[in-house]
C-alpha cells in the first residue's frame, strides 16, 4: 500500500543502491505497473490512503469532526458521506474522544471526501461492527469508476467479497518475505486462497484446505449436556438499559454473539465474568464454575516475556506438550515465547491473549473480539482452535464477534442482540444458528449464499437476482450449495 500510495519507492531488490524512477518504470516495462508508475513518478496520479492503524489519528489530528470532514471536502460530498457512514450525532466531538470505530469511519470519510485518482484502504473494517462493515464496504465500491483505481487490504472475507471485483493473493513467510499473486477474479481468488494453491502460479501456499463443513444447524442437546442456566438479567449503565432473556449452555458449545456496537454485548460477558453485578436477576455459575474471560481491549501492560505471562496467568497447563501442540504451534506463540510482551504487535498481542485465556483449565470460556488484528488465516486457526477447547474439556465457549464468517465456522448457536445502540439493549436467549443469523441479517437488510467450492458464506450483492429472491422467501441466511 505504500508503494502504490508512492510514499514508498520500490528498491527491485538492490537495497545498498535504491533505483531511480527511471529504472524502476522500465523494469516494469510492458506491465499495467509502468504507466502507473509513470504518472506516480510525474505527479500525475494522486493517491490518498487510509492507514491502517486508525487509533493513531488522534494524536496525529486536531479539531472536531466537522471540522476535519470540511477541511477534506473536495468533492462537494459532506452531507452524502456524513449520512452514509452515520456522523452525523459526532460532528461537534472533538476527534481524541472517539471511540475505535468512530475513528475508522472518521478515516474512511476524510478518504472519500478526497478528489483523487487512487483510493487505498487499509483494514477498514477493524472496531466496526457488521452493520457498519456494510455501510463503508458500499461507500469504498461507490468510489469505483472507470478513471479511478480502488485498492482494498482487507481480512474479513465477507466484506472483501462484497466490496472486491478483483483480489490479490499475497503468500510467503511473515517478516521474511511476501509474494504478490497475479489479479484473479474475487470469487475464484479467494476459493483459491482457501484451498491453499495457486493454479495460475503453481504454488502450494499452504498444506490443508480450508473448509466451511456444514454442522446440523438444530443440534439436539441432551438434559444431562447442560451445564449453566441464567434468569431474565438486567444491567443499566449510565442512560443504559441491557435486559438480558433466560438461557442456557451445553457442555461442548460454543455460542457466538453478534449485534451492533453499543448494544451490550461486551457488559453481558463482563456480567458473566464477575466484573459487573445486574441490577435484577443474577449469575449462578461463578461459585460452581471456572471462568477465563479474554477481554475486548488488549494491551502489552505485562512486564515480561511471552512465556512468563502464559504461566504466571494462563497456570501450568500452558506449558504442557498437548497444549503446545494444540494451541501455541497452530497460534504461532512458540517462536515468541522469549520475546517480550511489550514489544509485540497487535495481531501478536492478540494471538498471546488468546493462548493465556484457553490456557485456563476452566468450564466457561469468554471470548470479547478475538479476530482483531489478524489475518484471514489466523482467524481461522484461532476458530479452529476455540472449537477443539471447547469440545475436548467440555467447556462452554461465548465469543464476541463482528466477523461473520468465522460464526459461521465456529458457533453452534448464537445470541442476537438488538435494541439501540447507547441507549437499551435486548439480549435474546441462544438459537439455532439458522435462526439467530436470519434474525441478525434481516435486521440489517443482507442476504448470504453458500459458496458451491469451498461452503463459505458469500455476501450477495444488493439488489442481485439472489438478494431479491432470498428476501422474498425470508432466507437471508442459506445453506444450501
Amino acid at each position: 500500500m505504500a508503494i502504490l500510495s508512492g510514499r514508498l519507492k520500490p528498491n527491485l531488490g538492490k537495497y545498498d543502491e535504491p533505483p531511480e524512477w527511471d529504472d524502476i518504470i522500465r523494469f516494469f516495462r510492458g506491465s499495467e505497473l509502468q504507466p502507473y508508475f509513470s504518472k506516480l513518478a510525474e505527479d500525475r496520479l494522486r493517491a490518498v490512503l487510509k492507514p491502517q492503524h486508525v487509533d493513531l489519528l488522534a494524536k496525529k489530528l486536531k479539531g472536531t469532526v466537522a471540522q476535519l470532514l470540511k477541511v477534506a471536502d473536495e468533492r462537494g460530498a459532506l452531507d452524502e458521506i456524513v449520512d452514509e457512514l452515520e456522523l452525523k450525532d459526532i460532528m461537534n466531538r472533538d476527534v481524541r474522544k472517539l471511540s475505535g470505530g468512530e475513528l475508522q469511519r472518521l478515516a474512511v470519510g476524510i478518504v472519500a471526501l478526497r478528489e483523487a485518482d487512487v483510493y487505498l484502504f487499509d483494514e477498514p473494517s477493524s472496531y466496526l461492527d457488521v452493520y457498519q462493515r456494510v455501510k463503508v464496504a458500499k461507500l469504498i465500491r461507490s468510489l469505483a469508476r472507470e478513471d479511478k483505481y480502488v485498492i482494498v487490504v482487507e481480512h474479513d472475507l465477507a466484506v472483501l467479497d462484497y466490496i472486491s471485483d478483483l483480489v490479490c493473493v499475497i503468500y510467503g513467510e511473515p517478516g521474511v518475505f511476501g509474494v504478490v499473486s497475479m489479479p484473479r477474479g474475487v470469487g475464484v481468488g479467494i476459493n483459491e486462497y482457501l484451498d491453499g494453491y495457486l493454479p495460475a502460479e503453481n504454488m502450494r501456499i499452504r498444506k490443508e484446505a480450508i473448509r466451511f463443513d456444514l454442522r446440523p444447524l438444530e443440534r439436539i442437546w441432551k438434559p444431562e449436556e447442560k451445564m449453566l442456566s441464567w434468569p431474565r438479567m438486567v444491567k443499566v449503565l449510565g442512560d443504559f438499559k441491557l435486559t438480558v432473556e433466560p438461557g442456557s449452555a451445553h457442555k461442548g458449545e460454543v455460542i457466538g454473539i453478534v449485534g451492533p456496537n453499543g448494544i451490550g454485548k461486551t457488559t453481558f460477558i463482563r456480567m458473566l465474568a464477575g466484573e459487573l453485578e445486574p441490577d435484577e436477576g443474577y449469575v449462578p455459575l461463578r461459585e460452581k464454575l471456572k471462568v477465563s474471560y479474554k477481554p475486548q481491549y488488549i494491551l502489552p501492560e505485562y512486564d515480561g516475556t511471552v512465556r512468563n505471562m502464559l504461566v504466571e496467568e494462563g497456570g501450568p497447563e500452558a506449558t504442557s506438550a498437548w497444549f503446545r501442540s494444540e494451541v501455541l504451534r497452530p497460534l504461532r506463540i512458540e517462536k515468541l515465547m522469549d520475546r517480550y510482551v511489550k514489544e509485540l504487535s497487535g495481531g501478536e498481542l492478540q494471538s498471546v491473549y488468546i493462548a493465556t485465556c484457553l490456557a485456563k483449565d476452566a468450564k466457561i470460556y469468554l471470548i470479547d473480539e478475538p479476530m482483531a488484528y489478524l489475518d484471514v488465516e489466523q482467524r481461522l486457526t484461532v476458530a479452529r482452535v476455540v472449537r477443539h477447547i471447547a469440545e475436548e474439556r467440555g467447556a462452554v465457549v461465548f465469543i464476541v464477534e463482528h466477523d461473520i464468517i468465522a460464526h459461521d465456522f465456529i458457533a453452534d448457536t448464537l445470541m442476537v442482540f438488538t435494541g439501540r445502540p447507547g441507549i437499551e439493549g435486548h439480549a435474546l436467549s441462544p438459537m439455532g444458528l439458522k435462526k439467530g443469523m436470519n434474525l441478525f441479517l434481516k435486521e440489517l437488510g443482507i442476504t448470504f449464499r453458500r459458496d458451491k467450492h469451498s461452503g463459505r458464506p458469500r455476501v450477495n450483492k444488493e439488489g442481485s437476482y439472489l438478494d431479491r429472491l432470498q428476501k422474498s422467501i425470508g432466507e437471508y441466511y442459506y445453506v444450501e450449495r
